[in-house]
């Protein structure tokens, strides 16, 4: 028996406590003495610690545990329904899925957090700070990854019967430090003790080949050989729906080498890194999530990622499919597409494409065209960037290298492709050359993979209608006039699970309350019920408690981790997502910039008659992108200045959230009543956080972006704070600056100066500043339209000021700004995936 004294903050002895409860396993009870026995069970009989803790960490695994059993319950009676109905299934691939903690998660969605809360009252521990232990899972980087596991919430909530697809990364992206250089990236260590949510599949082991060569039977089939084997090992997490015992799963490939690829006679002599040279590659490929690709070893490890989760996907996905088909008479390969729906998260996972025809023709024996028959009904592609360098192109060279039958069947359906615009378009000879897969340019030959995916995929979707619209006039416009029908919009959604219930209890009990039903969990256009009360004076009594309630948690978080106290009674401004020049952080630094030196220029009446604000950025900079990772430098700097200002600092505060996650969002967004999307018009795909925000009752202040165009019309112009050039003016505004004909703003120029004047320390900031100076060329020449936009941002931003003054009229557009979020539940728009992309139908458990 656990004997240690471990102490909560409550200074109870939780060791002593837990000596009371007995060790039994209960696996499904909802009673809290009985769960309190189960994980009381796993502390000793699940041991991963030694016995004599019973300290917060131990009693979260052993908790974990414990809400696992129930999980795998669900998850067995899922499998082993859909075996029984084979209704058609998605499989969803993805290179990225940032889930968040677990556990919050999980026991929300089974209805069990008041049972889970008391049962370890009992064992001398709170459940926030249990919740607290658990360590964010490292799998991906920003809204792509998020968006995948909103998806794979409302699939499995929706019932609908769907896997997702990916890898298994031992240090995820990085995890981000903030020193006196700026960002510092250290390898996260998610991994570092092991996820009590997994499961590993010992009997799901695929072979996946690199390298090699094509061997040509005398048949005239082919057949990929030599080159080096590695095995995907994989992994499950179940993914639990709300109120609903369906559980779906992420399933996880790791990479590892056999026995047999040790070689013992070299080690016995002595060449240790020679005997185990596979082993080592193998471990590379899972080991970080978007590895530095400057080199060419970077970019094969990359390509090697993106094929090894397509490929064991693949693999898995056909031997399901041939065991369910077993003992039932005859099939044919015809009828795969009626039961594999596969969706493509962005281009990363393109080389499904090309795997499928392999694996058919040369393993199953199809010939092409029924092979590409098959494909192309089963593979549809959604595309998330209309940024270039974002539009994958891989260099012919190293496919040839790492992939060589892959790119002989590349070959194929390029040439195909060619012949088919030849034989029916002939007013589209002029446009094969950018239309075509292949790009041959004697410099630099590349792969297209956005083309192949056009191509090969049955419908390719956008992720909002602006930017659907810009790929159906620009970027796809000549496929479109081939294939009318292909292109779709979904605009995406978000989990009203994690991002409102779970994350802002206060908020969610008082919109039950209001409309007398908690339904809108599951069904967010109910919150619409919300506008009948938005003038009424209890109702926004309560919504302003609630929302200093999470101001003060967040403040409470911020002065945890920067040291800086903030005052919840400032606006608490918030622009949270990953640095990068066309999200514009610079534009908001650099509006804080001007505030700060107005402040600086007033008399202290003239400061009290202003609107205090606290201003908070955060999110990662690649680790090779310079100018992104000096804007990180310069909210430091500035923040540094600002913050021990005391003339200045009541007014105005400026800080960097750190190592910007899943969990830090979960305090962030419901303390915030600002929040910037500020985007060049046209740039941003969608965004998702835009939404989080705005069903948290915070204003947006944003460009006419992405999503932001849609949420605007959802809750009213008037609850919106619009600035900006639009998306059809920005090719014009580029032009003009090229021309010479770009006038800055005396505001723009005195803030920029200001900089160069050192008040921010000696750091030298000319590279990131030249980078808006100039009318062109590379790094100069402000292709994102920072000057040119800061005039009206700052306009905006003092209507801000003012709106903040008039707190009943704030109230009441936070409040709109919830009530009007409906249309932007993930569940809207996996329903329509479901319907209008995969033609798969709710497979509930009974």
């Amino acid at each position: 028996m656990a004997t240690a004294t471990a102490t909560n903050p409550n200074g109870t002895n939780a060791s002593a406590k837990s000596a009371k409860v007995p060790m039994v396993a209960q696996p499904l009870s909802n009673e809290p003495g009985e769960i309190a026995s189960n994980i009381n069970y796993h502390v000793h009989y699940s041991p991963h610690f030694s016995p004599f803790k019973f300290e917060p960490e131990q009693a979260f695994f052993a908790t974990a545990e414990s809400v696992r059993d129930r999980l795998v319950q669900h998850w067995d009676e899922t499998y082993l329904h859909y075996h029984k109905v084979d209704p058609k299934q998605t499989y969803y691939l993805s290179m990225e899925y940032l889930q968040g903690r677990t556990l919050t998660n999980a026991i929300g969605n089974l209805n069990v957090q008041n049972a889970y809360a008391d049962a370890l009252n009992k064992l001398g521990h709170e459940l926030e700070e249990i919740t607290e232990q658990e360590k964010d899972a490292a799998l991906g980087n920003g809204g792509l990854g998020r968006l995948a596991s909103c998806f794979l919430d409302s699939m499995a909530t929706l019932n609908l019967p769907a896997w997702g697809y990916g890898l298994r990364y031992k240090y995820g992206l990085f995890k981000q430090k903030i020193t006196k250089e700026g960002q510092e990236e250290v390898a996260e260590d998610w991994l570092e003790k092991f996820s009590p949510w997994e499961v590993v599949r010992h009997d799901l082991v695929f072979p996946v080949r690199f390298f090699g060569q094509v061997e040509v039977n005398p048949n005239g089939s082919r057949k990929w050989v030599g080159g080096e084997v590695v095995q995907a090992l994989a992994y499950d997490v179940p993914i639990p729906g709300y109120k609903t015992k369906n559980t779906n799963s992420l399933r996880l490939w790791e990479a590892k080498a056999s026995a047999q690829d040790f070689d013992l006679f070299q080690f016995n002599d002595g060449q240790y890194e020679s005997a185990a040279q596979l082993h080592s590659r193998a471990q590379q490929i899972c080991a970080v999530l978007y590895p530095g690709d400057a080199t060419e070893s970077g970019k094969i490890l990359r390509l090697k990622q993106q094929f090894f989760l397509c490929s064991a996907s693949l693999q898995d996905i056909i031997l399901r499919f041939k065991q369910r088909k077993s003992g039932k008479g005859s099939w044919q390969w015809s009828e795969f597409p009626n039961k594999v729906a596969l969706q493509l998260n962005d281009t990363h996972p393109t080389l499904a494409v090309p795997e499928l025809m392999r694996l058919l023709m040369d393993e199953e024996g199809l010939g092409w065209d029924e092979a590409w028959d098959v494909t192309t009904r089963t593979v549809a592609y959604t595309n998330h960037t209309v940024l270039p360098e974002a539009l994958e192109k891989w260099s012919q060279t190293i496919m040839w290298k790492l992939l060589p039958r892959h790119m002989e069947i590349i070959q194929e359906i390029d040439k195909r492709f060619i012949d088919m615009v030849r034989a029916t378009r002939s007013d589209l000879e002029s446009k094969i050359s950018s239309m075509r897969i292949l790009d041959d340019n004697p410099q630099k030959p590349v792969v297209r993979m956005a083309n192949l995916c056009v191509v090969a995929a049955h419908k390719v979707n956008g992720v909002a209608q602006l930017h659907s619209d810009i790929l159906k006039a620009e970027l796809f416009a000549d496929y479109v006039s081939i294939w009318p029908n292909k292109l779709q919009n979904k605009t995406n959604g978000i989990t009203p699970r994690r991002w409102l219930r779970f994350c802002n209890p206060e908020l969610s009990n008082i919109i039950t309350k209001w409309l007398k039903t908690d339904q809108w969990i599951t069904n967010l256009d109910l919150l619409v019920g919300l506008r009948q009360f938005a003038d009424n004076a209890d109702l926004q009594a309560e919504w302003a408690s609630a929302k200093m309630a999470n101001k003060k948690r967040l403040a409470q978080y911020i002065q945890r981790v920067t040291g800086v106290s903030i005052d919840p009674n400032s606006l608490f401004d918030i622009q949270v997502k990953r640095i990068h020049e066309y999200k514009r952080q610079l534009l908001n630094i650099l509006g804080a910039i001007y505030r700060y030196k107005k402040l600086k220029e007033m008399s202290p009446e003239e400061r009290k008659n202003t609107t205090p604000r606290t201003i908070m950025i955060g999110g990662k900079a690649f680790a090779t992108y310079t100018n992104a990772k000096r804007i990180v430098k310069l909210v430091n700097d500035v923040g540094d200045v600002v913050n021990s200002d005391p003339e200045v600092n009541s007014y105005l505060k400026v800080l960097f959230v750190p190592n910007y996650n899943v969990s830090v969002a979960e305090v962030l967004i419901p303390g915030s009543e600002l929040s910037q999307h500020i985007s060049t018009a046209g740039m941003e795909a969608s965004g998702t956080s835009n939404m989080k925000f705005s069903l948290n009752g915070c204003l947006i202040i944003g460009t006419l972006d992405g999503a932001n165009v849609e949420i605007r019309e959802e809750i009213g112009d008037e609850n919106f704070f619009l600035f900006g050039a639009t998306a059809d003016q920005v090719p014009g505004l580029r032009k003009e600056r090229e021309d010479g004909l770009f006038k800055p703003d005396p505001r723009f120029e005195e803030a920029k100066k200001f900089i160069r004047s050192g008040a921010f320390g000696s750091y030298d900031y000319s590279p990131l500043l030249d980078s808006l100076e100039g009318n062109s060329g590379y790094g100069r020449g402000d292709y994102f339209l920072v000057g040119y936009d800061f005039p009206s941002y700052m306009d905006a931003q003092e209507r801000v000021d003012k709106a903040y003054k008039d707190r009943k009229k704030w109230l009441k557009s936070s409040i709109l700004s919830t009530a009007g979020s409906g249309k932007f539940s993930s569940d809207r728009t996996i329903s329509q995936y479901a319907k209008e992309i995969w033609n798969i139908e709710e497979c509930r458990v009974p």
